[in-house]
């Protein structure tokens, strides 16, 4: 459990750094992101979901809005956010959770 908590501190670092670093230095921060995948493999831990969004499903690069990605909201069928990565132009869609039974 101890493993856990440090692994996990280690992720949100490196993910944070990776934040900061993305503005001057795109290779940096893909970097640090590679780093914080591979600690989460070797202790078996699934990244948090705040940080799976940010990575590309595909091409498994860093990708931040206004940066690297595009971010829009599809309303039809059901509503869902569309997030496209301008790296490999894949695109994975969250879907958007309704507020009560309606």
């Amino acid at each position: 459990m101890e493993t856990r908590k440090i692994t996990l501190q280690r992720i949100r670092w490196l993910f944070r750094l990776a934040h900061q670093t993305i503005h001057y230095d795109k290779e940096l921060a893909q970097r640090y992101i590679t780093i914080a995948r591979q600690i989460a493999m070797a202790a078996k831990i699934r990244l948090p979901c705040e940080y799976r969004r940010m990575i590309c499903r595909h091409c498994k690069k860093f990708i931040v809005p206004g940066i690297n990605c595009r971010v829009r909201l599809q309303p039809r069928r059901e509503p869902h956010v569309v997030i496209t990565c301008l790296e490999c132009g894949g695109y994975m869609r969250i879907p958007i959770k309704r507020q009560g039974n309606h």
